[in-house]
């Protein structure tokens, strides 16, 4: 089961459509995936899922099932600010502890409306999924100018495209 992680909490995010394309994408290679969205977490679960209250939310308990019982991830990640949304942070360290996280594997969507394509978004990000133990896959693709590259639902850029079809199936492969 590949987990796909909409990596903010906004709401009608971007990164929900670019979650849902993905999806597709991996069942044209016949891989089972399914979603995960930090927008739906409980908003309180810094304060209630976290360090002494690990474990004790049942709702927050619910995403860390799906993680705990996920063999491979994609993580969609936007850019704020010049690194990854601090709500996906959150999400991360209240995963268990050694990690959920250790010796799976993963491939990263950047996504961003500027040139970079979340590309200082996901150095930040692979620092704290090596350290987790986290394998993350080398392909790494950014999507930048989403509103140009990313409409109705699809990637208009060619070599965009192609990359992540490279990347979907490197990681069923993986």
């Amino acid at each position: 089961m590949i987990t796909i992680v909409v990596g903010t909490n906004r709401r009608n995010s971007k990164s929900k459509d670019v979650a849902l394309f993905y999806q597709k994408l991996l069942a044209e290679f016949n891989a089972e995936s399914q979603i995960l969205d930090i927008a739906e977490l409980p908003d309180d679960f810094i304060r209630t899922a976290l360090y002494e209250n690990n474990g004790k939310n049942e709702v927050f308990n619910a995403y860390r099932k799906m993680m705990k019982e996920a063999d491979k991830f994609v993580f969609i990640v936007p850019e704020y600010n010049g690194s990854y949304p601090g709500a996906l942070k959150g999400f991360i360290d209240g995963l268990g502890y050694p990690s959920e996280l250790k010796h799976k594997k993963a491939a990263l969507v950047g996504i961003s409306d500027g040139v970079q394509g979340s590309a200082l978004a996901l150095s930040h990000l692979i620092d704290v999924f090596h350290y987790l133990g986290l394998n993350v896959l080398a392909q790494r693709v950014k999507i930048p100018f989403m509103k140009k590259n990313f409409q109705e639902g699809e990637i208009k850029d060619a070599l965009i495209n192609q990359l992540i079809h490279e990347q979907a199936e490197l990681l069923v492969n993986f």
